[in-house]
């Protein structure tokens, strides 16, 4: 059962800036939607426009099945999480959490009961008596929370809600907003710019740049099948390697370099045949560092590497031309405009590789190795996937 659809919606502002471009999206009852993209890419106009903060200029939004476009915020049954917690300083906690069930004329004990009741949800049965000024930004976070909660409301709309905290605290609120959204079942819009948010608390994702929906499904289709070269840069940390390359029968060259292909990458993709210039995308947790001479494998130059313990980010340079979308910081693009950042550079290419702990000094050459079947292939014309 769908809880949220947005058909063919469209924000054009009165100096003529369209910034969403004829959406559609469909949120379930019960999932949490999230909406992902570099700034201006549209996402916050998108949760405005479903709270009724922003007029739709063209299109129909519907909750729960009644079309909402000229209805009041605080007639759309949803409840709002913001970036800055929004909590009145001036109150304690519990007043906080109660202030909106007082406004809906609840008698004092039922207001006191469900306050308590999300009190111990949110582990806030301590902080009752507390005002904001004293408690930390995650306990602002979850007070924010339960205020929303509070109102038992059809749709959440959470607009970047941890972008003010810690790297640590970031991890803890997500594992807490996931399981507190499964808990309650309560359809979730929640919009950030942060991929690694993305990935790791949505059921389905949705990606936009310019205003314009890119793609939309599963954090782990997204990642194994990126549409576009937009997708493959932006999903994934660190970003996908791209690379201008060159087919010839059944080997690809990079620069210098030839790596053979085996039929089975020609029989995933029937339509590789047709090409002789290629965008080739790996991912730098693909490469691996192989124990012997591979036919499959790429040189490069190390550059930097940052050791995280568990493995290591390895900077390199090879001598095929590095594509650069802008995709990941730029608004909407041409296939022109793709094809001309594909051919910008055309010297030595930057690369990661993410791979298990080992000696590497810069200036030294390693050899990675690669899987065939795991590049990624894309149109240097259009930037669609082939």
């Amino acid at each position: 059962m769908t809880a949220v659809t947005l058909e063919q919606v469209t924000k054009v502002y009165p100096n003529g800036f369209k910034a969403v471009d004829e959406l559609d999206l469909s949120i379930n009852v019960g999932e949490l939607m999230v909406l992902v993209g570099p700034s201006g890419c549209g996402k916050t106009t998108v949760l405005r426009m479903v709270a009724g903060l922003e007029v739709i200029t063209s299109g129909t939004l519907q909750i729960n099945g009644r079309v909402v476009n000229d209805v009041s915020p605080k007639d759309r049954d949803i409840a709002m999480v913001f970036q800055n917690y929004a909590l009145y300083p001036h109150m304690t906690v519990a007043r906080n959490l109660g202030f909106a069930l007082k406004l809906r004329g609840l008698r004092k004990r039922e207001v006191t009961q469900q306050v308590i009741s999300v009190a111990e949800l949110l582990g806030l049965t301590d902080l009752l008596d507390k005002r904001p000024a004293q408690l930390s930004g995650g306990q602002r976070q979850r007070v924010a929370m339960g205020r929303a909660i509070v109102r038992e409301p059809a749709l959440f709309l959470m607009d970047e809600p941890l972008s003010n905290l810690d790297a640590k605290l970031r991890v803890q609120m997500r594992a807490e907003i996931s399981r507190l959204q499964r808990h309650l079942g309560v359809a979730t819009l929640f919009v950030t710019h942060d991929q690694t948010e993305a990935m790791t608390l949505g059921d389905r994702i949705a990606i936009m740049r310019g205003g314009v929906l890119q793609q939309l499904d599963t954090p782990q289709a997204v990642y194994d099948a990126p549409l576009n070269l937009f997708v493959a840069e932006f999903i994934g940390s660190p970003a996908m390697n791209l690379y201008e390359g060159h087919l010839s029968e059944d080997q690809l060259h990079l620069g210098g370099q030839t790596i053979a292909l085996p039929t089975a990458v020609f029989e995933e993709r029937p339509r590789l045949e047709r090409y002789d210039r290629v965008v080739v995308g790996i991912r730098p947790e693909h490469l691996k560092i192989p124990s012997g001479e591979d036919n499959s494998s790429l040189v490069g130059e190390v550059n930097l590497v940052e050791g995280l313990g568990s493995d290591a980010i390895v900077h390199f340079t090879i001598d095929a031309p590095r594509v650069h979308t802008e995709a990941a910081v730029s608004g909407p693009a041409t296939g022109e405009e793709i094809e001309l950042a594909a051919g910008k550079l055309a010297v030595a290419g930057e690369g990661v590789a993410r791979v298990e702990p080992a000696a590497f000094a810069v200036g030294e050459k390693v050899r990675f190795l690669i899987d065939p079947r795991q590049l990624y292939f894309f149109d240097p014309s259009t930037g669609l996937a082939i």
